[in-house]
């Protein structure tokens, strides 16, 4: 009896320090389970706009008439809105750093104060996350005071600033390649105030840079906000 109460303790006593031995194991578990848990995007999104009926659609383009809402875009719990802070980069090289800091500032409404103007021609503006980051989604906002459709919309992300290092497109729906990228299979759309929403997939990237070639209302090319939903690189 006595072997049988001392066999069970020293069960006991083992099983104890088991339990105590992966606390910190199931601890790190939870804590990832919890980082990798998906939600959906939530967006704050500026006042609608009424910009009357949409114009005729330009020859050539390839906006869907009577798009259906996409589903909710999923991403990692501690992902989040990284571009603010970031330093920002423009080939237009006229765009002053204070111009250039709306892309980035929360004011995504549609007034004239909040517009980055870039001058026409293929532009490009560039985030520095400053460290290779896991980057989810990217949201741009253009100019959406009008019905307006901007060409060449091209969002890459890179290892480096020039581009030459593992450079990838995410969105391209410049179908003529026009801006000698790559003929991109993309659609093109109506801007809004809901933005443009574009899956990243997780690409890991420091980089990230975002092209367009005026508009059809005019040659400029017009950035209200960009937001990157992302995390450090692991």
């Amino acid at each position: 009896m006595k072997d049988t109460l001392f066999s069970r303790s020293l069960a006991a006593g083992a099983a104890c320090a088991l339990a105590l031995s992966l606390a910190p194991l199931l601890a790190d578990d939870a804590k990832n389970a919890t980082a990798d848990a998906w939600v959906p995007l939530k967006l704050k999104l500026p006042a609608a706009v009424d910009a009357g009926t949409p114009k005729n659609i330009p020859p050539g383009s390839t906006v869907e008439l009577n798009p259906q809402p996409p589903p909710p875009l999923l991403v990692p719990k501690d992902a989040v809105n990284v571009a603010p802070g970031k330093r920002i980069s423009s080939s237009d090289k006229n765009a002053a750093a204070g111009d250039l800091a709306k892309l980035n500032d929360g004011d995504k409404e549609a007034e004239e104060s909040s517009i980055l103007l870039l001058h026409k021609g293929l532009q490009w503006v560039q985030f520095d996350l400053g460290a290779p980051h896991e980057i989810f989604a990217l949201v741009v906002w253009h100019a959406f005071d009008t019905h307006k459709i901007y060409r060449s919309v091209i969002v890459q992300v890179a290892d480096d600033g020039d581009f030459t290092e593992n450079a990838r497109t995410l969105f391209n729906n410049d179908r003529e390649n026009s801006a000698g990228l790559g003929i991109g299979m993309d659609r093109q759309y109506f801007e809004s105030n809901q933005g443009k929403i574009i899956d990243a997939k997780g690409a890991r990237a420091r980089f990230v840079r975002l092209y367009s070639n005026g508009n059809s209302d005019s040659l400029m090319n017009e950035y209200t906000e960009v937001e990157i939903y992302a995390r450090p690189a692991k």
